[in-house]
């Protein structure tokens, strides 16, 4: 009988014309207390099996979706975390976001991803918006570490971290890899496989990311004795596949003693899109042109000729980063830490004729 009542009690409350149901439906359709049903949603340690499994069957029932939004209100926070990427056509970036995925999920937080394209203004916007959603922490690849909407989001005491970059401040945790090193190992194994005439390609050198690696290409360049003017810098306005093109455009109507013979490019978009063009236009690779990245995403071993690139630990960077923002989140203890990880360039044979790690 009282399975009976219970039963006619639900098919009466599933019958809501339509609108959402709420917390007093799923309390009419079980036959208990709004608190009982908050209890079941909140601490459900302190219901009986019994009981708990009448609400969770009600919620089913009746199609119940708990009110997120109104529960991270009271709370005064969420249980996300954002990532701002830079550009979310780069695999690279992708494989940061899986990274800070992986920690998000070990901690029992959704990810929320935006791209920014490389813009200031829309990097504002998406920030703003996740001020709004009280999001428990927020990690960024900026186009400007130095911009003031960051110091805003330091002076409002919201966790953040920078992510492929170096913040010239304490005020934040960072996360990065050594790009002057970087620059300086592509190079240095392009010399070591003899050439003395190597074009830096990429842009704009305001990424910080470019212009570090432009800085290491030119040190070990400088140190090894070459000529500066054999170091030949074409800028390129993106970091994509179409302005690799272009690149290798560009190089095939310098004069030919000024033409280069190895071209390290400011990531592996630009190396591959470079890579087409020269072999589009006939020439052999690396006999003709030799040719490094940087990143070494997964499209870089599968080229039509393997790309020698220089590897960042993608997903380590990104789950190092979500960790320092849940630290700087949950420990009030936490200090800011500056991490910084070390490249390691890896040959194909897009450089050596033979493909050895180094």
């Amino acid at each position: 009988m009282r399975l009976q009542r219970f039963n006619d009690r639900f098919e009466e409350a599933a019958v809501l014309n339509g609108r959402t149901p709420s917390v007093k439906d799923v309390a009419a359709a079980a036959g208990v207390s709004l608190g009982t049903v908050s209890n079941v949603m909140n601490r459900p340690e302190v219901v009986s099996a019994r009981t708990r499994e009448r609400v969770e069957r009600a919620m089913s029932e009746l199609g119940f979706v708990r009110n997120e939004s109104a529960r991270q209100l009271r709370a005064g926070t969420s249980r996300t975390l954002a990532y701002v990427m830079l550009d979310g056509t780069n695999p690279f970036f992708h494989d940061v976001a899986q990274g800070i995925e992986l920690a998000a999920e070990d901690a029992d937080l959704s990810l929320f991803i935006c791209n920014s394209n490389s813009r200031l203004a829309r990097e504002e916007v998406h920030l703003d918006r996740l001020l709004q959603q009280r999001v428990q922490g927020i990690l960024i690849t900026p186009v400007d570490p130095a911009a003031p909407h960051l110091d805003e989001l330091i002076r409002r005491g919201v966790p953040m971290v920078i992510v492929d970059r170096i913040r010239n401040a304490d005020s934040c945790c960072s996360v990065a890899v050594d790009d002057v090193l970087g620059g300086r190992i592509a190079v240095e194994h392009l010399a070591e496989q003899g050439h003395t005439r190597v074009a830096f390609i990429g842009g704009p050198e305001s990424l910080g990311q470019v212009h570090e690696r432009l800085v290491g290409a030119r040190e070990i360049w400088e140190s090894l004795g070459r000529d500066p003017d054999d170091l030949i810098y074409l800028p390129t306005e993106t970091l994509s596949v179409a302005e690799g093109r272009s690149a290798g455009e560009r190089l095939a109507g310098l004069p030919a003693r000024r033409r280069p013979t190895a071209a390290f490019c400011a990531n592996d978009l630009l190396a591959l899109g470079l890579l087409q063009q020269i072999i589009g236009a006939g020439l052999r690779v690396p006999e003709d042109l030799a040719i490094v990245g940087f990143d070494d995403i997964e499209f870089a071993a599968a080229a039509a000729v393997p790309l020698t690139s220089v590897r960042q630990p993608r997903q380590e960077l990104g789950r190092a980063a979500a960790q320092l923002v849940l630290d700087e989140a949950t420990n009030p203890d936490h200090r800011h830490r500056q991490l910084q990880f070390t490249p390691e360039l890896v040959a194909r044979a897009s450089t050596v004729k033979r493909a050895r790690a180094l």
